[in-house]
């Protein structure tokens, strides 16, 4: 899977972009601010999860525009791909895949796969247990589609319990109905904890392949799997463990009713990262917790290659501060067969980059900058300036869905 084509129009600080990435490693450099995280918030969205930076989609409007768009053109199965996003204040935003309109972006999930890192993700390591189920879950989504509604049934039944927890204090003759809530939550914790367990079984052997890659031998990096019930379960995939997880949810029931709400269960399962084997979260230099993650998020990355097939786009945003040369170098020149984008502000980060190709974030616009052999940059090849600007690919793009939008025509949105 290969980025051919990125077009951007007043997303965030970015007026209007045009960039056609290599097929390898692309850098994305220049000072804060210019947009180069923007950029990389922009490619992430095509796979249909939510802004990795937590954002509400009226933020990712240009201040004083009211439509912000984006078209992808990607290479998957070697054919031409393309999907847009547009945004409007107020409106429902739209989606089209192949300029076929989809309801919601969540519909562009396995049709566009990538991976992201960015200093935000180092809470991974840092925060509680709520963070890494987070991307445990979206890692296992991307992979099993039915994972979701296993996970939507559990955090219904899960709160559905809990408020029955709240009136058992007043009325004890619910306690019927408790046991039937018990039966369902034990099977349904069962489902999560398998599917779980196996994905930590098979990211811990790769991550600790790849941070061995990155520390070049120094360090040995292990990932364990805390199911959220404190007990040890029969590690055979075939073995039942509902039944042991009926009896653990009925022993702590008192416990439940005093606190009013369910003490145990996959909403306290935890992942725990560990060094020589001392906890990273403890233990662990920022540099090193930064090569923890990023090992975790090149293993998802070969998960999702050897489940669907596609190797999926690499996104690393501001990953090269804090890490050492050696580490940079591997980065930078061990990623084979991959789309790799990476932002940072020091073109000194480029020494010892072999290939790939280079461009300056400035104000918003991406221009190249000619790859030298020593690793630097040199003057640059091509930029689009907003003069340059026809609009052409978007309104093709956007044909679909009526014509471009000005302040004075809206066009064709769906009301929320």
């Amino acid at each position: 899977m290969k980025v051919t084509r990125i077009e951007l129009e007043h997303f965030r600080n970015i007026e209007r972009l045009e960039m056609e990435p290599g097929d390898t490693v692309n850098i994305i450099y220049g000072d804060n601010a210019q947009g180069k995280t923007n950029l990389m918030e922009a490619l992430w969205m095509f796979t249909g999860a939510k802004s990795f930076r937590s954002a509400r989609e009226t933020e990712l409007i240009q201040l004083e525009q009211p439509v912000a768009r984006m078209v992808l053109a990607f290479e998957r199965e070697q054919r031409e791909q393309q999907a847009t996003i547009a945004y409007a204040r107020g409106r429902k935003k739209q989606v089209t895949f192949n300029r076929v309109p989809l309801e919601s972006s969540a519909q562009l999930a396995g049709r566009f796969y990538a991976v992201v890192f960015s200093p935000a993700h180092l809470s991974f390591i840092q925060d509680g247990p709520a963070v890494r189920r987070r991307f445990l879950d979206s890692a296992i989504c991307q992979i099993m589609p039915r994972y979701l509604d296993y996970l939507t049934d559990y955090h219904r039944v899960l709160r559905q319990r809990n408020a029955l927890l709240k009136d058992l204090r007043k009325n004890r003759s619910l306690m019927d109905l408790l046991e039937v809530f018990d039966q369902t939550m034990a099977g349904l914790s069962a489902n999560l904890i398998k599917i779980r367990r196996q994905y930590i079984k098979r990211l811990s052997a790769h991550s600790e392949e790849i941070y061995n890659g990155i520390s070049h031998g120094g360090e040995r990096l292990t990932v364990e799997y805390r199911n959220g019930f404190g007990m040890e379960l029969p590690q055979s995939s075939s073995e039942p463990i509902t039944p042991l997880l009926l009896e653990k949810i009925k022993k702590s029931r008192q416990e439940d009713i005093f606190y009013q709400s369910s003490q145990v269960g996959p909403h306290r399962d935890d992942i725990a990262v560990f060094l020589n084997g001392l906890e990273a979260k403890s233990f662990g230099s920022q540099g090193q917790q930064r090569s923890c993650v990023l090992s975790l998020k090149l293993s998802e990355s070969i998960m999702i290659e050897e489940s669907t097939g596609q190797s999926p786009v690499i996104l690393l945003d501001d990953v090269m501060s804090e890490l050492d040369s050696s580490r940079r170098d591997y980065l930078l020149n061990s990623l084979e067969g991959r789309q790799v984008f990476i932002t940072c502000c020091e073109p000194a980060y480029f020494q010892g980059m072999n290939r790939g190709r280079l461009f300056k974030m400035e104000k918003g616009h991406a221009a190249e900058r000619q790859f030298l052999g020593d690793g630097t940059a040199g003057p640059g090849l091509r930029s689009q300036p907003d003069d340059s600007w026809d609009g052409a690919a978007l309104e093709e793009a956007f044909a679909q869905n009526g014509p471009l939008m000005s302040q004075k025509d809206e066009g064709p949105w769906q009301e929320e």
